[in-house]
């Protein structure tokens, strides 16, 4: 036993000096390693946090090798204030790295700030109301000022573990529900709450002193993330956010790492770390070499689909592998399938439409004209009536075997301009187009036209004198109403079916429509409009943002697409 400037010098001393200056270094040197963690949110949390915590080590140390009382009850009061930071930037760090937004709400913010201040007001007031603690000279296990709690430091550090609690079981959750092997990142958590052991023995026995020892689990908790598993810590991150199997390979190809939706996917990967990818799954391999293609695979007796994509895996700066992200397309690949298959069969009709019912038609055509130059009758007009309304249907069929039930890329479309050049090729006689307003949404030019050219078509023929389009006023969307006779409520649905028509026409017009609009995502609702007439509403457009590179409305209009009839 040493005395060195009225301390007594002791192994006890030592250990608990060497213990806590540790503590404080290891926080020191992990704040060289926040480079490794890449979101800014979860970054900021930790730096926080390796602060305030490696500050409460140093002012332990104050405290304990300082020989000056005052000297020794101001390095205390650092670590109340640093202490209770630390729970801030706990919670900032847990909500940041589990992906929630809970750090960034500005009520949580203010009610945290609230409290701290209040707390931090409690713990400094101490010498006036002296509820918070109280002091000593004890000489066990070695001369040091003991402090002897009191009411308000047991609910302060009741509110501080109940907080430091709430954040664990943030990461607890993330922890098991990505799949990965997180049991070293459960460990180092655990190593969290073990000073509370220590701070009830130094509590109930003269062995420890009666001190907080936080410090040093959140040390150790740093190093273990950020020296010891700092990929594990971001590979848990990354998969946080995905829900998706993936799988983390090495710049060799070996496997470093698979989620739990990996493994119920390819059931090979079971303790597959270490060996190559192509080694276990050959067929993964392949689309992780070839890249882009559709990954087709039979499960549960049926093909799904997947998309197999590959992005680097880094640690900071430093690229360590790859991770390969397999997203499940089923549903899309096979309505992509569907369309393909229905697009097909489509072209099939367009051919016997174009050769084996056109050419007849227009034969028919041809002679009944000679026939009407030479006599001209009743029965010879509704003969041409018959074969007009034929021609009509077959363009319009013609129309949907070309193009069949899917759109094209979708371009920047001003409603207005669409409206006026679909107006300008329809026959409308002496109706009017009315236009109330503008907007701009991403659609297909040329079907967006066959959606307002067979509406137009479609009131004029059935005695409308004015079609009214513009903007919805409550969510985005757009309108076409006529003052025509409007459509029954009981028929709304059926007209919008292919084969259904509201009077003499072929029943395809409104279909069109309606298949057009659902190729877009858009909703089609028939309503009544406010001259009694039929209102068309088109709900859940894309609109055209402003950040989108002010890229203008597409001005591409073609001739006239197919007739409508109701």
């Amino acid at each position: 036993m040493l005395s060195t400037l009225g301390v007594t010098v002791s192994l006890p001393l030592l250990v608990y000096v060497g213990v806590f200056l540790a503590a404080a270094l290891a926080c020191i040197a992990s704040l060289t390693r926040l480079s490794t963690i890449e979101d800014d949110d979860t970054r900021r949390g930790m730096a926080g946090l390796l602060v305030a915590s490696g500050l409460w080590a140093i002012s332990h140390v104050v405290f304990l090798v300082v020989p000056v009382t005052a000297v020794r009850l101001a390095a205390y009061y650092v670590g109340l204030v640093v202490g209770f930071a630390a729970v801030g930037a706990w919670l900032y760090f847990c909500s940041a790295y589990t992906g929630r937004a809970l750090h960034r709400n500005t009520t949580y913010r203010r009610i945290a700030v609230a409290i701290f201040v209040v707390v931090v007001a409690v713990k400094l007031t101490n010498p006036i109301h002296g509820l918070y603690f109280t002091t000593t000279a004890a000489t066990s296990p070695f001369p040091h000022l003991a402090v002897e709690h009191r009411l308000f430091h047991w609910l302060a550090m009741g509110l501080s573990y109940a907080l430091a609690a709430v954040g664990g079981f943030m990461l607890l959750e993330l922890f098991t529900l990505t799949g990965y092997d997180a049991r070293a990142l459960t460990f180092l958590l655990g190593l969290t709450g073990l000073p509370l052991l220590f701070d009830i023995l130094g509590r109930r026995s003269a062995v420890l002193v009666d001190m907080t020892y936080e410090p040093l689990g959140v040390a150790a908790f740093a190093v273990g993330v950020l020296f010891v598993f700092s990929e594990r810590f971001q590979a848990v991150r990354l998969a946080g956010d995905i829900a998706d199997p993936v799988v983390i390979l090495g710049e060799s190809g070996t496997i470093r790492d698979a989620n739990e939706a990996a493994v119920e996917l390819f059931p090979e990967l079971e303790g597959a770390v270490g060996d190559r990818l192509e080694n276990r799954v050959p067929v993964l391999a392949g689309e992780v070499a070839q890249s882009g293609e559709v990954l087709e695979l039979e499960r549960d007796g049926e093909p799904r689909y997947f998309h197999v994509s590959t992005n680097p895996f880094t640690v900071g700066n430093t690229r360590i592998g790859r991770m390969v992200l397999v997203n499940d397309i089923t549903r899309e690949e096979r309505y992509r399938r569907q369309i393909e298959q229905q697009n097909e069969r489509l072209g099939q009709l367009a051919g016997v439409i174009s050769h084996d019912l056109r050419n007849p038609l227009n034969v028919a055509s041809g002679r009944l004209e000679m026939a009407r130059e030479q006599h001209d009758s009743e029965n010879l007009a509704a003969v041409a009536g018959s074969l007009e309304r034929m021609q009509r249907l077959i363009e319009n069929l013609l129309t949907m075997a070309r193009q069949g039930l899917d759109v094209g890329d979708k371009q920047p479309v001003s409603l207005a301009t669409a409206a006026e050049k679909a107006w300008s090729t329809v026959g409308t006689a002496e109706a009017a187009l009315v236009v109330e307003g503008d907007m701009t949404f991403r659609a297909d030019p040329d079907r967006l036209r066959q959606v307002l050219e067979n509406l137009f078509r479609n009131a004029v023929e059935h005695g409308g004198n004015a079609v009214t389009v513009g903007p919805l006023d409550e969510e985005p969307g757009f309108f076409v109403a006529d003052d025509g006779p409007g459509i029954p409520p009981e028929r709304r649905e059926s007209v919008l079916e292919f084969g259904e028509s509201g009077g003499d026409g072929s029943g395809l017009g409104l279909a069109i429509v309606d298949t057009i609009a659902e190729a877009h995502g858009w909703s089609l609702t028939i309503t009544d409009a406010v001259d009694g007439g039929a209102r068309f509403e088109f709900t859940d457009v894309e609109l055209t943002r402003a950040d989108e590179g002010g890229t203008a409305p597409t001005d591409m209009w073609g001739a006239a697409g197919g007739e409508a009839d109701r």
